[in-house]
């Protein structure tokens, strides 16, 4: 996969690769062509060992306002359904990318995040807003269901059934205060901040135990669908794999010596 990508902004910096969608006059619609780049970005991740943290991030006070509804949404009206069916796995295929591609993932989310840019945070780990976020999952105002990319399973264990049930029927926006109380994002900062504020999350987790890391993104995904009996067996199978770890046996030295471990990934 290259690092010099058509649809969208990619930047590489210290382990980290921040992206962003390129079309700030439009508040960055995604295209045909932005959803396949991107999934197929995100499906080469795992085998990036120079890359440990993904920022999405927001362009010109925007994030996204889901699909263009002249390159996508139009063209959808006259598509059968074979074709339709093509589009919306490969929607899918994004989200389950961004959730199976091993890195933690952090969005920055200013102005317009709607439909599958809503999605698209979603689906990151770790969520920044600013004052003026605004969130809506649309879907039900273009008549199509709110089960959209997932978002009947996802959300719900995000901010709960009900509340989710709400924005998925109504389409309505939700502000950045109440995605911090619903448990959305995780913090609002200015605007002016964001960016930092993302980058300095992200430095704070490359920093750590990366494989680590690996697994816990990986174990929040498959625990979903386990029982706590299966959950705690798949995580003790997880620990004793990281407790083969050099950055184990780097943090214990660092312990006994007083000093702070530095992690290497291995």
């Amino acid at each position: 996969m290259t690092d010099m990508p058509k649809h969208f902004l990619l930047a590489l910096n210290h382990r980290i690769a921040t992206v962003s969608l390129n079309r700030p006059d439009r508040k960055n619609p995604l295209t045909f062509d932005s959803y396949a780049e991107l999934r197929d970005w995100f499906r080469s991740l795992p085998y990036r060992d120079e890359i440990d943290v993904v920022i999405f991030g927001s362009n010109g006070g925007n994030f996204s306002s889901g699909g263009d509804v002249h390159e996508i949404i139009g063209p959808l009206t006259e598509m059968n359904t074979k074709e339709l069916l093509t589009f919306t796995r490969m929607t899918g295929d994004l989200v389950k990318a961004m959730i199976n591609c091993g890195k933690p993932m952090i969005s920055a989310v200013d102005g317009i995040c709607v439909g599958a840019g809503a999605i698209i945070a979603m689906a990151s780990d770790i969520r920044i807003a600013t004052p003026e976020t605004k969130t809506a999952f649309l879907f039900t105002r273009v008549g199509l269901a709110g089960c959209d990319m997932g978002a009947c399973a996802i959300l719900p264990r995000i901010i709960g059934q009900g509340r989710a049930s709400e924005l998925l029927f109504t389409g309505r926006s939700m502000c950045a205060e109440e995605g911090v109380a619903w448990g959305f994002f995780n913090k609002i900062v200015p605007s002016e901040t964001l960016a930092q504020t993302a980058s300095d999350m992200a430095a704070r987790i490359a920093a750590g135990p990366n494989f680590a890391h690996m697994m816990t993104k990986t174990m929040l995904a498959q625990e979903w669908s386990m029982s706590i009996e299966q959950a705690v067996e798949a995580e003790a199978q997880a620990q004793a794999i990281c407790m083969q770890t050099e950055d184990f046996k780097r943090a214990y030295r660092a312990f006994v010596a007083k000093e702070k471990p530095l992690f290497e990934g291995n």
